[in-house]
């Protein structure tokens, strides 16, 4: 069985969200009381992993998908990683807003991707 470029494409985007979110927000929790460079250079590292894989999944998602339909996909991915990890890492309650907010990114997709 192979994937389709899509497939491929989502699966890169979203080990590259996870990635890019521990790489934004890990540090506030890690180290916090550590100066803001050295928090800086952490996520720049771990950033590099982010890159190295969401290169790839652009230019193959690229292939099939249109570059508005590549950014939405990547907004509902980057939600679908930040919440849990907002939620379960982080400590953060869950609020009705996320609710909403999932919701109009869901009709986003929606838009993008109709015929």
């Amino acid at each position: 069985m192979q994937l389709s470029n899509v497939a491929i494409c989502g699966l890169l985007l979203m080990a590259s969200n996870v990635f890019m979110t521990v790489a934004w927000y890990a540090h506030l929790k890690n180290f916090a009381d550590k100066p803001w460079w050295v928090a800086a250079l952490i996520s720049w590292g771990i950033a590099l992993f982010e890159y190295l894989l969401q290169v790839p999944a652009n230019r193959i998602g690229y292939r099939e998908l249109s570059l508005p339909q590549l950014k939405i996909l990547q907004e509902a991915i980057t939600l679908g990683v930040f919440v849990p990890f907002a939620v379960l890492y982080m400590k953060q309650p869950v609020k009705l807003d996320y609710l909403w907010a999932s919701l109009c990114i869901v009709g986003a997709v929606y838009f993008v991707f109709r015929g």
